[in-house]
């Protein structure tokens, strides 16, 4: 987890994955959408691009750069759908009007529920750590 948080983990980084994913390409795309100063973004983009979530190439118009998400970046989505969905039932008063994410037919995405291979709900209470090397102290 550290080392992923390392990557993606400050919110400037994971706001420009967000708008990322909702279409933005470029620079002054992702700045009038996130409002971050200009300098940090340029360190967001570049650290991202540097570590393979974004990918930097020549717009089609060929006037500009444009930044698109590669496969790692495109794996991010369940991160971003869990807080934002976090951020929905926590962040927010109960009416408070609010973005919803709709799938391609309109409809409201439904809660993300994680489950076992035998398709029981898991959470804090049904899951651990396995340490490395520790397969062997288990047996398994």
């Amino acid at each position: 987890m550290a080392r992923a948080l390392d990557l993606v983990g400050d919110r400037w980084s994971l706001l420009v994955i967000r708008d990322a994913m909702d279409g933005a390409r470029s620079f002054t795309e992702f700045h009038r959408r996130t409002g971050v100063a200009r300098n940090i973004l340029t360190d967001r983009l570049r650290k991202l691009a540097a570590h393979g979530v974004l990918v930097q190439r020549t717009a089609p118009s060929g006037r500009r750069q444009e930044y698109v998400l590669t496969d790692a970046g495109r794996d991010l989505f369940l991160v971003i759908l869990s807080l934002r969905q976090w951020g929905e039932r926590h962040a927010f008063a109960s009416g408070e009007t609010r973005s919803v994410l709709v799938d391609q037919h309109g409809a409201p995405v439904p809660e993300v529920v994680v489950t076992g291979t035998d398709g029981t709900p898991l959470d804090i209470d049904t899951t651990r750590v396995r340490k490395a090397g520790q397969e062997a102290a288990d047996g398994g």
